[in-house]
This record gives structure tokens, C-alpha cells and sequence, in this order.
């Protein structure tokens, strides 16, 4: 075996592109190369020296490195910790290093021959701990490597926490300035039109006075957005909306100011719209810029999250003979999405992408500031012909106007309602969106979860009217704290119809609990996709809805009508296939820790009170419904004010609270008898055992046995209740009467539940001898 001919293999491949690239071997002139593979060896405690090292002129942040084996029995170990030895070992071991510095794909190549080549890639950006497999089996041009690393979903994430670190501090410096919330992101969409102009791009820095810069931008965007097909009356609003850059104080009397606005814009905002193509960025600049001041929440504004607009256009199937309608526009989140989608599918047919930006995309906006941000989205994103309305989806000549164009797909986010009395329900925007589309169409909305859990009154009547004339397809159970950004914590559902199709009467929907997206929250960011899990998950999620399985735990298919809850929650399976002992423990762990902290035992042990079981098997397990093994009622509420008259004492007090057993103090008087489960009623369900007679708070709802409980059956009843808490949340709390309809799994014995069994498998368990 030769190595040095897997090397010439691949110094002839790069070589090609020399003009455009630095090809360093073994070892690099740049100084702070050098110094990352300073410790890099790959028999440790020494230099690193690659087999190549690869520098783009026109992209430093972006570094090459290869390794090569001639042998391919030796291009890849099993644990990856063979660095001198294998291919991929080495190539990872010097980008731990070189990531430290820079952006790194490293590439490990073993073979001796074209035909036998093995080719395996990796990118690892800055900082980052992990390096994510990337590209196929074969060495790629090098336009495809950079093209490929600027698109990434890694470099996405790179570059949007970029965006975010900008916005942030961007936002502190308008603010200092003076600059109200509502109109920081009229002013940077301003910027961005106008730089799409070359020739004020090119001047704008000559300005000697600012208000002469204010006006030369203001004009440059008229000029642009009437080159853009957009005149009279919509123009003119658009003109009212960005005026106030001509007579702010800030912007047109303070010297450098605005320049240096346009250029940070220019260096951080256009660059990252340039790589990233059809995101909408305006749309999460306006967010940010409104997190910790939101004027706009008593009008019920709440923009989609970019991941979930992308989730629409994917669940509708979009493609390039779509044609999009969305009836609550916003800043066209939903628009550009589907713009993206449709412009993928064109594959490059430059005649139909241009069809689909002048005649496919179609929004309707009612405020006028939010339509000024739409349009100029659109704008941004090169839409030829900007087909946005500014007006109330609900007027007739709107109405007739959307039908004209015969929209295919309706996407929407409405309103919430701020005043449950007075404000237009956000199922008749679902209405008014599915009358404009054509027969067949698909529909899909984000709403509040109450919307779908309604079960009497005016909400009822909307879903009747809903199912009369459309189909429902689908409800698809959000995280909780989706619109965390927005600083709004309404729980919600997606709704997906099928236009003017009457819902058959046997026909099942299909309910999805989508709760967990893999987004995370961190301190100067907000909710993000920080640990790239997003990509993984949405594939699944489509996957289930595609093929509309029923999976414990994900998703149920159910016949339903207008007076059903329509939630994955109140109908799907529980999955018990994670059940193990540890649930259980850790419920006799948390009650002894009760006991103990409350002086109600003097020690805690982990000692059992029978030898160990074995493991459980959920199979052989039986539903019985909750009714059938408990009177479930409501507690008598006492108030914490009477309970300090009576003093402290031996009682627990019990609330919603989901620690220390439930229990917020203990006082001198009781109104409940012990030996129930309590469960908060307040929102999530937690369930615990109240071995003593205690008082309750509002919320507190009892499970009064109808068996002969002890305290030990009490316990893995807890476990297996605590697995209910899925189904709840703030929009769905636990009541009694969705208590009354759960089933739960237990062990069986002559078709009865085995309370000996479950009673010694507790007492098998640590912590069993001290409760």
C-alpha cells in the first residue's frame, strides 16, 4: 500500500481550483493555523502536521483539512479515537483543533485509485464541540463545498445566533436613540430596499447633512417600490409609513447616525439575506425589537416562528404551480416560506420562478405598519410584483379579489383575541381564508388551543359551520412555549382542511401531539434550535402526518364532530413503553424527601421491604378507567388567611403546587380526609398521595378510592397518574370532567386490577421500608 498515491489523488483534485484557494501540506504559513495544530498530534503531545490544509482567498472563516489512507480497511475505526491509524480518526482529531480558530470541513480519503476512492466529510464550525457528517462518497468542486457550507442548517444556526447578537444590540442602540419599537423595523426594511439601489448604495456615505441621507433614503424607496409594479393609494400609505425617517431627530439632524445605522445594516442584515435566501428576517427583527416592549400584543399580533411557517409549507405539499394565500399577512412569514418552496421545486426555471414572485404569492394585511413591513419583505425577497393587500380580509371586494386569483393553499396565523367579547373569533379568519381558495384547496392555520378544545357556545357554532362546508384533515398539538419570543404564552394547535369539501361523517382526523421541537431557551437569544435538532424532528413529524400513523405518544386518528375536543391529547394512547422501575423509585424517593423534610419521619433510608422484582412488562397490562377505580370530586377550598388564624399544626395544607408532595404548609385544622390522591386541577395534572387529613387551596381535585387502597398502591397509582400530565396544559387544564374520561394501564389478574402485585412491587423498591 502507497499513501503517497491516495495523496497525488487528491493534490491533483484541488489543484484545479488553485486560483481561487491556498494548498498548504503538512504543515501552514499562517500564524494562527500554526498555533491550533500546536498540540494537535495524532499520537499525542506533539504538532499536528495534516496531509492538507485548504484556504479559501475569498472566505477565511472556512478552512479544508484532509487526511488519507491508502489502505480503505483502514478509512474509519469504530469509537473514532484511532487518529494515527485511520482516516476519519486523524481528519476529526486536527478539527477539534483547527475549530477552535476557524470553520473546518475535514475530509478523510483512503484508496489508492479514482474507482476506488472512499471519500467521508465533515463540518465543524467554530467553537462547536461536534462535527456533523456532510456531503456524499466523492470528492466535490469547490464551489459545491463553499455553496454547500454558506447553505448548511450549521451554518444557518451559526450565522442567525450572529443575527440575533446584532439585533439585540442593534435594538439597544435605536433604543438610546429614541426610536420607537413599532417603527425600528420600518427603518431597517427602509435600508434594505434602498440598498438594493446601486446607485444609492453607492452614495449614501457622501451625504454631508443627515436630513439630506434621510430624504435620499426615503426617495430611493418610493423610487424602488414603484419600479416594483406598486402605485397610488398603496404607494402613498407606504410613503405615510416610512416619512417619520425624514423628521426623526435622531436620524435626520445627529450627525453619522443614520450612516453608520445603514452600514451595520449593510455588513450584518444584507449579507445574511444574501446567503440565506427566502427567511424572513424582518419578520424576526420586528419580534425582537418588540420582546421586551410589545405594544402590539393588545392587538393580538403574534408572528409564526420561522421553523413552524416552514413546517406549513412543507405540510401543504407546496410546489411550483401553488398558489399561496395568507388573510392575516403580517410581515408575509408564511409568503415567503412558501416562496421558497415553490422557487426549490422551479429547479431553476428562471421563466417560472419569475411566475411564481409576480403571480403565486397573495396576502391580505389590515394594519398599516405591519403592511409596510410585508410589502417590503417581499420586496427583499425580489417578489416582481408585490400581491398584497392592504385592508380587512372580511370586505367583499377583497373577498372577490382573492377568489379572481384562485388560491391553492391558504396559510394563517389570526389575531388572538385580546377581548373574548367583542374581537372577531380566530376560527372565522379560518373561515374567510378556506372561502377564498379553490375546491380541493388545503388550509392550514395556527390557532389558540381553546379554539379547538370549545365545546359549547359561538365556538361550537363556527366548528359546525367549518365541518358543514370543509373538511378537517388534521390538529397538530404545538409546544407550549412556541411563541416564547413573541413574549405571548398562548398554547396552540394547527388546524389543516381541505377547501369546500363537507367533513364526511365517519371520516377520522387525524391528531398529532407535536409538543417537542428540540428548541430550547437561552438568555440573550430567546427559544432557538440551539442544539440542531430541528431538521431530525420536523422529518418525523412529517413522516407521522404523511402516513397518518397511530404511535403511542405522537399520534391518534379519531372520528369526531363540532362538539369534540379536537386534540391529540384528550384522545391519544399513553405510551408506557418507557415505564421502568426508575418512574416508580423516583416517586418513593420524592415521598420520603417529603416525609423527612417535614419532620413527619426522623430518617430516610434506601432500604426496600422485599427483595427486588423484576423488570415490569407493560404488555400483559389492562386499561380501567379512571371512574371504576375512583370517586373523582372536588375539594372544599380553604383560604390560606382562615388557616393562619388557626396556627400551625399536624395538617397538611395542600395546593397546586408540583413539590413537596403538593404541600405548601401545615396548620392546625383539615376539612379533607386522607388516604386520597390529589391532582391540581390549576393546569398540569400532578397528582400525589395524602396519606394524613388535610385542608386544600383552589384547583385541589381528590380521587377518593373505591378499593381498599394502602399507601403503597397509593404510590405506583401516582407514577402511572403522573404519566397523564401530557394531556394538560394552559389552554387544556385538568378537570374533572377530562379526568372522568381517562383510561389508565395496570397490571391485571382475572380481569380485575392485581393490587397485591402492585403493592409488593413498591415495597420492592429503595426508600419502600422508611414511608
Amino acid at each position: 500500500m502507497n499513501e503517497r498515491k491516495t495523496e497525488t489523488l487528491v493534490r491533483n483534485h484541488f489543484s484545479q481550483f488553485s486560483d481561487s484557494i491556498i494548498i498548504e501540506e503538512q504543515r501552514s504559513d499562517n500564524p494562527k493555523i500554526d498555533k491550533l495544530l500546536k498540540n494537535a498530534s495524532k499520537k499525542g503531545g506533539g504538532k499536528g502536521y495534516p496531509e492538507f490544509i485548504i484556504s479559501y482567498k475569498t472566505n477565511p472563516d472556512l478552512l479544508i483539512v484532509i487526511e488519507c489512507k491508502a489502505d480503505i480497511t483502514k478509512h474509519e475505526s469504530k469509537e473514532q479515537d484511532k487518529y494515527a491509524d485511520f482516516a476519519v480518526d486523524g481528519a476529526l482529531l486536527y478539527s477539534a483543533y483547527l475549530s477552535k480558530g476557524y470553520d473546518v470541513l475535514s475530509i478523510a480519503v483512503s484508496g489508492e485509485t479514482k474507482n476506488s476512492l472512499r471519500v467521508s466529510h465533515f463540518l465543524q464550525l467554530k467553537n462547536e464541540k461536534v462535527a456533523v457528517s456532510i456531503f456524499d462518497d466523492t470528492l466535490l468542486s469547490l464551489d459545491e463545498y463553499l455553496n454547500a457550507y454558506l447553505k448548511s442548517p450549521e451554518k444557518f444556526r451559526q450565522d442567525y445566533n450572529k443575527l440575533l447578537d446584532f439585533t439585540k444590540q442593534l435594538n439597544e442602540k435605536l433604543h438610546g436613540y429614541k426610536i420607537l419599537e413599532s417603527q425600528r423595523s420600518l427603518l431597517i426594511s427602509s435600508i434594505l430596499i434602498a440598498l438594493e439601489n446601486p446607485a444609492f448604495k453607492r452614495s449614501y456615505a457622501s451625504h454631508k447633512k443627515p436630513e439630506n441621507l434621510a430624504a435620499s433614503l426615503v426617495q430611493t424607496v418610493s423610487d424602488e417600490l414603484e419600479t416594483a409594479n406598486i402605485s397610488g393609494k398603496k404607494l402613498e400609505n407606504l410613503q405615510i409609513q416610512f416619512g417619520f425617517i425624514k423628521i426623526d431627530t435622531s436620524l435626520s439632524k445627529t450627525e453619522n447616525i443614520l450612516r453608520e445605522i445603514i452600514d451595520e445594516i449593510d455588513e450584518n442584515v444584507n449579507t445574511f439575506i444574501k446567503t440565506h435566501q427566502y427567511f424572513d428576517v424582518l419578520g424576526q427583527l420586528y419580534i425582537e425589537f418588540l420582546r421586551y416592549a410589545n405594544s402590539d400584543k393588545g392587538l393580538g399580533i403574534v408572528l409564526t416562528p420561522p421553523h413552524i411557517t416552514e413546517l406549513f409549507a412543507d405540510l401543504a405539499q407546496v410546489n411550483k404551480n401553488s398558489i399561496a394565500y395568507d388573510n392575516c399577512t403580517g410581515t408575509g412569514g408564511f409568503l415567503i416560506a412558501a416562496m421558497r418552496r415553490m422557487i426549490a421545486d422551479a429547479k431553476g426555471d428562471e421563466k417560472k420562478v419569475k411566475e411564481i414572485k409576480a403571480k403565486q404569492l397573495i396576502g391580505t394585511e389590515y394594519q398599516a405598519h405591519i403592511f409596510a413591513l410585508a410589502v417590503s419583505n417581499m420586496y427583499i425577497h425580489q417578489d416582481g410584483k408585490t400581491n398584497i393587500m392592504n385592508g380587512s380580509c372580511f370586505d367583499d371586494a377583497i373577498i372577490e379579489a382573492i377568489k379572481a386569483k384562485k388560491p391553492t393553499v391558504g396559510f394563517l396565523n389570526p389575531p388572538y383575541k385580546a377581548n373574548k367579547k367583542t374581537d372577531t373569533d380566530e376560527l372565522e379568519f379560518v373561515l374567510n381564508n378556506l372561502e377564498c381558495l379553490v375546491d380541493g384547496g388545503t388550509c392550514i392555520a395556527i390557532v389558540p388551543m381553546q379554539s379547538a378544545l370549545v365545546t359549547n357556545g359561538k365556538g361550537v357554532v363556527i366548528k359546525k359551520e367549518l365541518l358543514k362546508k370543509h373538511t378537517l384533515e388534521a390538529v397538530l398539538s404545538m409546544p407550549g412555549e412556541l411563541f416564547f419570543n413573541s413574549d405571548v404564552g398562548e398554547v396552540t394547535c394547527i388546524m389543516i382542511f381541505t377547501a369546500h369539501k363537507a367533513h364526511p361523517k365517519n371520516k377520522t382526523t387525524f391528531f398529532g401531539y407535536y409538543k417537542d421541537d428540540g428548541f430550547v431557551k437561552r438568555k440573550t437569544k430567546g427559544r432557538i434550535d440551539a442544539l440542531g435538532k430541528w431538521t431530525g424532528i420536523k422529518e418525523y413529524w412529517l413522516t407521522n402526518f404523511i402516513n397518518r400513523k397511530d404511535e403511542p405518544g405522537l399520534s391518534v386518528n379519531e372520528i369526531v364532530n363540532a362538539y369534540c375536543e379536537w386534540s391529540a391529547e384528550n384522545y391519544m394512547e399513553t405510551d408506557y413503553s418507557s415505564l421502568c422501575a426508575v418512574n416508580f423509585e423516583d416517586t418513593l424517593h420524592d415521598y420520603a424527601t417529603f416525609l423527612f423534610a417535614n419532620k413527619v419521619v426522623r430518617c430516610v433510608s434506601d432500604e426496600s421491604l422485599l427483595p427486588k422484582k423484576p423488570a415490569i412488562d407493560v404488555s400483559e397490562w389492562q386499561y380501567f378507567a379512571l371512574t371504576d377505580l375512583f370517586t373523582i370530586t372536588g375539594s372544599e377550598t380553604t383560604p390560606l388567611l382562615d388557616l393562619e388564624e388557626y396556627g400551625k399544626g399536624k395538617y397538611p395544607y395542600v395546593t397546586t403546587q408540583a413539590t413537596n408532595n403538593g404541600v405548601a404548609s401545615f396548620f392546625d385544622y383539615f376539612s379533607e380526609q386522607g388516604n386520597v390522591l390529589t391532582v391540581d386541577s390549576a393546569v398540569l395534572g400532578y397528582c400525589s398521595y395524602q396519606s394524613f387529613n388535610f385542608s386544600a387551596s383552589d384547583h385541589v381535585e381528590k380521587l377518593i378510592p373505591i378499593f381498599d387502597m394502602n399507601k403503597y398502591t397509593a404510590l405506583f397509582l401516582v407514577t402511572i397518574l403522573n404519566k397523564e400530565q401530557y394531556r394538560y396544559n394552559y389552554g387544556r387544564k385538568c378537570s374533572q370532567s377530562r379526568m372522568k374520561t381517562v383510561s389508565i394501564k395496570l397490571p391485571s389478574k382475572n380481569q380485575q386490577p392485581d393490587f397485591e402485585y402492585m403493592e409488593n412491587y413498591i415495597k420492592s423498591l429503595p426508600y419502600s421500608k422508611c414511608i
